[in-house]
């Protein structure tokens, strides 16, 4: 194969993530402009000239992690509230903090948040924050890929007041953002025990109207559920079933408390899930019953939750605790191998936000949404297993080089898009201004 091309990733076991897993041992990527122009064994792509080279150096290319389910700016909160209850935690901790918030305290936070996924090997998050614009501009900013959604709930939000104005303010979302080739907006009540029928029925409309994902918490703790079906008469998912909100646009995020029947009803409407393990421990949730979602054939994607609620955004460890969380819980060490986990934060991610199209796998004609792992290292050798080495092994500081839509975004550990030293710093600031509150 000859020609030209932008970017070349070569020297490197390529995981492809494509509906075969096929794995090329010495395997390239090329690129043109924002698309993979052309994937295979090195030699067969050795005599394309490209005006940039990755080395992958015997390390791994692969697509980049998909995130689906974290809120950015919570970075800002990281270790703010720990070691307590939901309810405790959201109610006397972080709303009070999220108060404080402005659209600037925001876009740093987002901004903190993208430099931490870029270096960790997240290429696509989905966020359901306060202040989204500045959200979708920081990531815009730092050349990430994002899904991304104002709250909603019934109560006045700190960035648009009554509940009337928060659909406003979606509505100029979607209209700012439309036709972005980074930036895909979604509508996203926060959940039914914080959303009356009528927000949820609404929410759902203008989704559907707009042709966008929907996301909501649905049925994180015992106490949730219980609260729903007291007031409602059904589990979370069965109200939602009975609003006509299920769909295969919604994405249900944590899912830890589920009947067999609310499972039934998610795969019969084709309904994505989001899972959070490392939240959903450290917050006492629960365990999801992801294993038999999988076995249903349920699309379940993986997501780190926020900052103050996981403290970290790494998505290799969120793997690998997925990986073994479920082992333990079913005491069966063959439950959640490390080829379906690395599914979930990559293909089945796109899939969950609506995107496999564009993203998730390496294949020609999708964007370049690539990452490379240095597995040049002591705890990553010998490696007999790559997915294996993924899911149990590797962690975010090991990726070498991200790149989105065909735009290095990071080489070497160094962050190409952003000025890291001066969003630290404004961080540090932010943080000073809550604590004092």
């Amino acid at each position: 194969m000859t020609g030209t091309t932008d970017l070349i990733i070569t020297n490197g076991f390529l995981m492809t993530m494509d509906p075969e897993n096929n794995v090329i041992e010495n395997g390239a990527v090329a690129v043109v402009g924002d698309t993979i122009s052309a994937v295979g064994p090195m030699d067969e792509l050795a005599c394309i000239k490209a005006k940039e080279t990755i080395d992958a150096a015997g390390g791994i290319i692969m697509p980049g992690l998909i995130n689906t389910q974290t809120h950015a700016a919570m970075t800002l909160f990281r270790g703010l509230a720990d070691d307590l209850p939901l309810m405790t935690w959201l109610n006397d901790y972080i709303f009070p903090a999220e108060a404080q918030l402005d659209e600037n305290k925001v876009h740093v936070g987002s901004m903190l948040a993208c430099a931490e996924m870029i270096l960790s090997g997240t290429t696509c998050f989905c966020d359901m924050y306060l202040f989204e614009d500045a959200v979708a501009r920081a990531t815009k900013a730092a050349g990430m890929r994002a899904v991304v959604g104002e709250v909603l709930y019934d109560f006045p939000s700190p960035n648009y007041g009554e509940i009337e104005k928060g659909f406003h303010y979606t509505r100029q979302l979607i209209d700012t953002w439309r036709d972005d080739p980074l930036i895909t907006i979604a509508v996203e009540p926060h959940s039914p025990y914080l959303c009356a029928p009528d927000l949820l029925t609404e929410a759902a409309v203008m989704a559907k109207d707009n042709g966008l994902p929907l996301v909501i918490h649905l049925s994180e703790t015992r106490s949730e559920v219980s609260d729903i079906q007291k007031k409602y008469g059904a589990t979370p998912v069965g109200h939602l079933a009975d609003l006509g909100i299920l769909g295969p646009n919604l994405l249900a995020c944590h899912c830890v408390v589920l009947s067999n029947s609310d499972m039934d009803l998610i795969g019969q409407y084709d309904v994505k899930v989001s899972h959070n393990p490392e939240s959903n421990m450290k917050l006492a949730a629960g365990v999801s019953p992801v294993w038999d979602m999988i076995s249903r054939n349920i699309c379940t994607g993986i997501g780190t939750d926020g900052c103050s609620s996981n403290n970290n955004l790494d998505l290799f460890e969120e793997m690998d605790t997925a990986a073994k969380l479920h082992k333990a819980n079913s005491l069966d060490p063959t439950v959640m191998n490390a080829t379906t986990v690395l599914r979930m934060a990559t293909i089945d991610g796109a899939r969950a936000l609506g995107i496999e199209d564009i993203t998730g796998s390496i294949e020609t004609g999708k964007k370049a949404d690539i990452i490379v792992i240095d597995t040049n290292k002591p705890h990553l050798t010998p490696m007999y297993n790559p997915a294996s080495h993924l899911v149990y092994s590797v962690n975010g500081s090991d990726v070498y080089a991200s790149v989105v839509n065909g735009q290095v975004l990071m080489k070497d550990r160094k962050l190409m898009t952003m000025d890291i030293k001066k969003v630290l710093a404004d961080s540090r600031q932010i943080a000073k201004t809550i604590v004092n509150q």
